[in-house]
């Protein structure tokens, strides 16, 4: 009778234990790759945890951009199977450098320092406050999250062009030959675009997920991309549109871009 109560009082005992803490008794060598609100610190997984945001911004400080550098470009178009069919015509691209009498038509005049005109910035997809892809899109392959990245479902792409027509900043490529075979080396983490697709930045969303800052972000030696909540009062991104001017192309237009160049 001893024995038996005794045992049963540790059957009860792991039992409550298993139901105010599940998984304090997962087999050995399972990962907790969640985190539970309100779980106990000595739960929490250990795997990086996502980048989030009100609204993601960009800021790029265009007079620290060396006029020979593409580190930007080569790191965000490796890691996104960016091809390379070797012309300008089918020319598929995620960032790129453009002139500043280009990227700012309206702000140059006869009498503009030099340092500005010499400039070439970079310029990629712009990710809307009111993104007009997202209001032509057909099939709903175009789309805003909350935290405001504009995406694009691949699969669901047609190609009919639509957002490449509504788009103001000419930041979306058509694919309209089969790009596998003009990836030089493939990222097989991350999916490649078939021929009849349209692509284009995605603030590197999937580096986000996993805790990671964008690619050109990283990639820039010279710090002139500053990446962050732009509604976060006390975010790097914020102080410094609070402290420098900055310019956004074509704002005029009310698609509210959301790069800000830092002049």
């Amino acid at each position: 009778m001893t024995t038996g109560r005794r045992d049963f009082l540790k059957t009860a005992g792991v039992t409550l234990l298993t139901l105010v803490f599940p998984g304090i008794f997962s087999p050995v060598g399972a990962k907790e790759n969640t985190f539970r609100v309100g779980a106990p610190q000595f739960l929490k997984s250990s795997y990086p945890q996502p980048l989030t945001a009100k609204r993601w911004a960009m800021a790029v400080d265009a007079a620290k951009c060396p006029a020979d550098c593409r580190d930007c470009m080569v790191a965000c178009h490796a890691l996104h199977n960016v091809p390379d069919f070797g012309n300008p015509k089918d020319e598929i691209k995620w960032i790129w450098r453009e002139n500043f009498a280009d990227v700012f038509p309206n702000e140059q005049h006869g009498y503009s320092a030099h340092i500005l005109t010499d400039l070439q910035p970079p310029v990629m997809c712009n990710h809307c406050e009111n993104p007009p892809c997202v209001r032509v899109c057909p099939t709903g392959a175009t789309f805003q999250r909350a935290d405001g990245i504009v995406m694009m479902d691949y699969h669901r792409c047609i190609g009919c062009r639509f957002c490449m027509a509504a788009c103001p900043y000419g930041a979306r490529s058509m694919n309209y030959r089969d790009a596998r075979s003009h990836i030089s080396e493939l990222n097989k983490n991350f999916p490649t675009r078939a021929k009849g697709v349209v692509e284009k930045c995605n603030f590197c969303e999937e580096r986000l997920s996993k805790g990671l800052l964008p690619a050109c972000v990283e990639a820039c030696t010279q710090k002139a991309l500053v990446f962050g909540d732009v509604e976060d009062p006390l975010s790097e991104i914020r102080l410094i549109l609070e402290k420098r001017f900055s310019l956004r192309r074509r704002s005029h237009l009310g698609a509210g871009p959301q790069i800000y160049y830092l002049l």
